[in-house]
């Protein structure tokens, strides 16, 4: 097995309930201090090494698979199959060579749509329906191999990334063990080609990237703010009369009410009101966006304190006149 973080921990398991005595080693990244802290979809629940030493089955940590030290630790373990899982590495051909049937993954989207390292959250902002789990045969090409099977499931519409992607590794898990018992009958696997003219792709969201822009419309931004959770989250900078910019990060927001008002509409981010949704308990600050339906923000985190309803922010941060979300320098 060669997987790190959350989505990679129920396949770990799954696997070695299945083949008690067929795990022959784990690799998994080194611990980084302040992994659990940040947030990331890497982020560790009971820690694969944890998983591994509990079983007795050996653990590898290299900073790098290709290098030769830990080709060499792979070698050793002489693997019959590789079951990789968001291990967070591309693999080298001579590690793709080690093990004798080859290696399989399991990558959190309905190939070819989303190769990449953030499927999950593509997923989600670009507001598809459904997603799902596909397993494949690894080939040097970014998640381009041949198809052994592919199950969808709904996107809800509240799901996060944190929420849909633990869905979709219990999954994972489960389709993996399926694949890894066809290889164990030792006859030939089949997989089916992916279309190329269907190819998307979901590259690594960066820190940068959570910085919400709010002259696109309500849709997407309440879209956004689910798809950068739990990590990086979506942030925005608070603009008040006076006041140095304050970072502030939107954690939860759903569409308001279709608003005309001409030609002296507010600008993007301008903080409009606040007050209860109809037939709720729940208080919300209405935000101008790039068209004509508001975004209600329900739930934020100021820089430095703990997340709070939009009730409580606005006990400390009251609007005024000219308050406006928006990047740290305003255009």
């Amino acid at each position: 097995m060669m997987g790190t973080g959350t989505f990679a921990e129920p396949t770990f398991e799954a696997l070695l309930a299945a083949f008690p005595d067929g795990v022959v080693g784990l690799f998994t990244q080194p611990e980084r201090e302040g992994v659990k802290q940040r947030g990331s979809t890497r982020q560790t629940g009971k820690g694969m090494a944890n998983i591994a030493r509990a079983a007795n089955v050996p653990v590898a940590q290299p900073e790098s698979v290709n290098a030769p030290d830990g080709l060499a630790q792979l070698q050793e373990m002489r693997p019959d199959l590789l079951v990789v899982a968001a291990y967070g590495q591309i693999l080298s051909k001579d590690v793709l060579s080690a093990p004798a049937r080859g290696t399989i993954n399991v990558h959190a989207s309905l190939l070819p749509k989303y190769r990449g390292a953030s499927p999950v959250a593509y997923s989600i902002l670009n507001g598809d329906s459904e997603t799902g789990v596909t397993i494949i045969k690894v080939t040097p090409g970014l998640d381009s191999g041949d198809m052994i099977s592919q199950e969808a499931i709904p996107i809800a519409a509240d799901d996060t990334t944190g929420t849909l992607e633990a869905k979709l590794a219990a999954l994972g898990a489960r389709m993996a063990v399926d694949a890894a018992r066809k290889y164990a009958t030792g006859g030939p696997v089949e997989g089916t080609k992916q279309d190329a003219a269907l190819v998307t792709k979901a590259p690594k969201i960066k820190k940068e990237f959570g910085l919400i822009d709010w002259t696109k419309p309500a849709a997407y931004i309440e879209r956004f703010v689910r798809a950068m959770q739990p990590w990086p989250t979506a942030y925005t900078f608070l603009h008040r009369p006076g006041k140095e910019p304050m970072r502030v990060i939107v954690n939860k927001a759903q569409l308001g009410a279709l608003c005309l008002c001409g030609p002296n509409r507010p600008a993007p981010g301008t903080v409009d009101s606040a007050g209860k949704i109809p037939d709720t308990d729940v208080t919300a600050m209405c935000v101008w966006v790039g068209e004509n339906v508001t975004l209600l923000v329900t739930e934020l985190q100021p820089a430095g304190k703990k997340k709070m309803s939009a009730e409580e922010f606005l006990r400390g941060y009251p609007i005024v006149e000219g308050m406006r979300f928006g990047p740290e320098v305003l255009a």
